[in-house]
């Protein structure tokens, strides 16, 4: 019987079947049909037969997506402009205190929004970050676990990084692209992306409050308002009423000042808007509620943008900056005073 322990066997190998890892450089085998692997030393995974699309109309999309930029910067300068014009001369006619008061709740919230908006467009999005990689000796056990290589950037790409195409660059915690700011919402605007959307919800409503409050000032007297109302309220005919209000403000609409046609355009502009703004910013905060992001909760990868899992109040605290809820802050006073008391 032969001595097996001294015979050399040689298994021909497929180049086709030998793959080279882009993390470490370490050569692998892996059967033909596997579409994707992961390298058992470094953890980063390599997609096969990845082909670099071209960069096909991104131009075009960074020139549309200014020009949403220049537009709502446009819409907003007339809504403040618009409301000043329209508004603070009928509030300073009241009283001098209600107009200063008036106006420094304006500048405060023009000045807020403004830069939210700012920081939130013009701010990069996130860059994942760099680390060294491409050879065995450089890169350690385990340093790029799930790491995947962007072929459009040349570089790896963390779990936690998404490539946009209109963008053009690698968004860490990428959570989607917003036309309306011309920029990605990543991990470092997406703080003053909520913030604008939370001042822009309160300047809409504030808009829409004073120009109902001017208007029924300054609108006109509603012609055979008062008959009609009256006979359709005694008939118990909602619709009817509803009806005679609105013909009478149609025809008393025809006769008003250019002042009274901004504050009506004032009001269901800043309506609209508003009701946009509310469910793109509750569709914001659920998704922090749940430790997600937009591209992961579609993806459901359950890749956090906060650093956090599971449905928690804390992911909330801790997107803002705060590491604990307020209800700690409450008991770490109650126990202090308390301990001062004699």
């Amino acid at each position: 019987m032969p001595d097996l322990s001294s015979e050399h066997f040689v298994l021909p190998v497929n180049e086709d079947h030998e793959t080279t890892c882009w993390g470490c450089g370490l050569r692998l085998l892996l059967p033909s049909y596997a579409p994707n692997f992961k390298c058992g030393w470094c953890g980063a995974i390599t997609t096969q037969n990845i082909f670099k699309h071209e960069r096909k109309g991104f131009w075009w999309r960074r020139l549309r997506d200014r020009c949403f930029v220049c537009i709502l910067l446009v819409f907003m300068l007339f809504v403040i402009c618009g409301g000043v014009w329209a508004v603070h001369p009928v509030v300073f006619s009241i009283t001098y205190f209600c107009g200063i008061f008036h106006s420094i709740i304006t500048v405060i919230l023009s000045l807020s929004t403004l830069s939210m908006f700012s920081l939130a467009a013009f701010q990069c999005a996130g860059t994942p970050p760099s680390i060294l990689w491409g050879s065995f000796p450089v890169v350690g056990k385990g340093d790029l676990e799930n790491y995947t290589y962007c072929h459009y950037c040349s570089k790896p790409k963390s779990p936690r990084t998404h490539h946009c195409h209109s963008c053009g660059m690698c968004i860490l915690d990428m959570d989607h692209h917003c036309p309306f700011i011309g920029n990605c919402v990543g991990a470092a605007n997406h703080r003053p992306f909520i913030a604008f959307l939370i001042s822009a919800v309160v300047s809409t409503i504030y808009v829409a409050f004073m120009s109902v409050y001017a208007g029924l000032l300054i609108w006109l007297p509603l012609p055979n308002m008062p008959v009609g109302l009256l006979n359709a309220l005694r008939t118990g005919s909602a619709l009817r009423a509803v009806k005679e209000i609105i013909i009478g403000l149609l025809s008393s609409a025809v006769y008003l000042s250019p002042r009274g046609l901004v504050l009506v355009y004032l009001f269901i502009s800043s309506v609209s808007v508003e009701i946009g703004l509310i469910v793109l910013l509750w569709q914001q905060l659920c998704y922090i509620y749940e430790g997600e992001t937009y591209l992961s909760h579609l993806r459901s990868d359950g890749v956090d943008a906060v650093g956090a899992s599971g449905k928690d109040c804390q992911n909330i605290f801790r997107f803002f900056g705060c590491p604990y809820s307020v209800s700690r802050y409450l008991l770490s006073v109650g126990n202090s005073r308390k301990r001062h008391k004699k």
